[in-house]
């Protein structure tokens, strides 16, 4: 049986017991609904070996293929199953910590993530440094075996229910830009931690504040050397866009499907500026797909993967607003419904993960080569 059956058995098996209430759960919007439930469900898929496929064995994953992966990811949003809330562990920090961490680090970290008994979030963006990573102002200084951690971060996801953050601070006195930076592991149910949640367009809080104040880490819990924080930062972001984008993409299928079923229930299929617009818009899909594909045939991509990120995010907004285009006035009023959820929290997608103005420049001068 190749992994692709063998997933797609364990999927169908698995949402049609305890846990058929779960599917569709959570999401984009939509990270409120059923969180006992989805963690739960987190928990069942590390002990029966469906987290962290591409990791190594000796830490639980299967050591798979990236036909493989593609093949999981597949094939669980075919299966319509529940936003993970494990993915910030699985697919950010887990892969830097086995790039950077030592044997103590893999071993205390990796085997939690892989269980899905500890959840993760990250720490980077602040107030003054969304884009700007590098202007950061969260400090940290080492004291009496320990790391005291001061500062804000801000559009901090999933930090409410997160046991552990990685954060981007500044560890060198006087040190600006990239320069002086190190990558901490910190707890987040510990005393100097307050997470404040932040209500959105969609009237959900996913988002959260994080307020730092004298937060305490073991100084074992550093990523990489002491200023070498920027390169640790990159990597992480650099994993950041894998073998589950062609999943996100099942889901994106799944959203433009919905819009032009209410297109031809509504009528507006009839206009011929917006049947172009959705026609475009399977067209541009395809594009996606082929171009994460060639994406994720390189070892370890580089600049160009903000080529992606631009691409989706921009299509994303476009979808959502076509999507209110096409319920008329209906969009503007009622109870908040999938398709109006859809237009609002795509707003965020050309903003969070690298915002457009940015990946545009990163395209023109690392890949391009243009000048500065």
């Amino acid at each position: 049986m190749s992994l692709r059956e063998e997933a797609r058995a364990f999927l169908e098996e698995s949402l049609s017991g305890p846990f058929a209430h779960a599917r569709g759960l959570g999401g984009p919007g939509r990270e409120h609904e059923g969180q006992e439930l989805r963690q739960a469900w987190e928990r069942h898929l590390g002990k029966h070996g469906w987290t962290c496929l591409a990791w190594p064995e000796r830490y639980g994953g299967r050591a798979a293929s990236l036909e493989d992966q593609v093949a999981f990811h597949e094939e669980y949003a075919r299966a319509d199953a529940p936003a993970r809330v494990g993915h910030i562990g699985e697919g950010l920090i887990g892969p830097t910590i086995l790039e950077f961490g030592t044997e103590e680090q893999k071993e205390r970290f990796l085997p939690p993530i892989q269980r899905g008994d500890e959840l993760w979030c990250q720490g980077y963006s602040e107030p003054d440094a969304g884009s700007d990573l590098a202007n950061i102002r969260t400090r940290a200084r080492l004291e009496g075996g320990e790391w005291v951690v001061t500062g804000q971060k801000v559009w901090t996801s999933l930090a409410h229910v997160a046991d552990w953050c990685f954060v981007l601070c500044r560890t060198e006195e006087g040190s600006q830009r990239h320069r002086g930076l190190s990558y901490l592991l910190v707890p987040m149910k510990r005393p100097g931690v307050e997470v404040r949640p932040i209500v959105q367009l969609t009237g959900t809080s996913e988002f959260n504040e994080v307020f730092f104040d004298g937060a305490r880490t073991a100084a074992g819990n550093m990523l990489g050397a002491p200023g070498d924080g920027w390169r640790v930062a990159m990597a992480t972001l650099g994993h950041e866009r894998g073998a589950s984008t062609l999943g996100q993409q099942i889901g994106f299928r799944r959203e433009l499907r919905r819009v032009i079923e209410t297109a031809k229930r509504t009528g507006a299929a009839g206009d011929p500026v917006l049947r172009d617009r959705l026609v475009r818009s399977w067209l541009e899909l395809e594009i996606m797909r082929l171009n994460a594909l060639r994406m994720l045939r390189s070892d370890r991509p580089g600049p160009e993967a903000s080529i992606a990120k631009l691409y989706w995010s921009e299509w994303h907004r476009r979808l959502g607003e076509l999507a209110q285009a096409v319920q008329g006035r209906a969009g503007l009023v009622g109870e908040l419904d999938a398709l109006q959820r859809l237009y609002l929290f795509s707003r965020a997608d050309t903003i969070y993960a690298g915002s457009s103005e940015i990946q545009r420049t990163i395209i023109a001068e690392r890949t391009l080569k243009l000048p500065r």
